[in-house]
């Protein structure tokens, strides 16, 4: 079965059953010169920076695939209350992390 991961305290439709506690997954990338360049120049006639949207949406998918996998490990069928957030953690590199809670669901 695929996990389920929800950013809602509950799963519609279905009973939690037991929360089995924190999980989480995380990503750091750091900048592309090459990237840098290209943004630079969107930078000034202005627009999406799609280098780094796309570098981001990498990360996010990165730490999503994580948090399920140890999810899937204590036995989860589900994720709720799930967040995001990103920081800045040194000069042109940035972490994004993923967290909620695991759960086991009632049929």
């Amino acid at each position: 079965m695929k996990q389920l991961l929800f950013t809602t305290d509950d799963v519609p439709g279905r009973r939690i059953g037991k929360a089995l506690g924190l999980v989480r997954g995380s990503s750091v990338r750091s900048r592309h010169f090459g990237r840098d360049i290209g943004a630079f120049f969107k930078g000034i006639v202005g627009g999406e920076l799609d280098e780094y949207t796309k570098l981001l949406a990498e990360a996010r998918e990165q730490a999503l695939d994580r948090l399920a996998d140890e999810a899937r490990e204590m036995g989860a069928d589900a994720v709720v209350a799930l967040r995001f957030c990103g920081t800045e953690i040194a000069a042109g590199a940035a972490e994004v992390l993923v967290y909620g809670t695991a759960v086991t669901l009632e049929d």
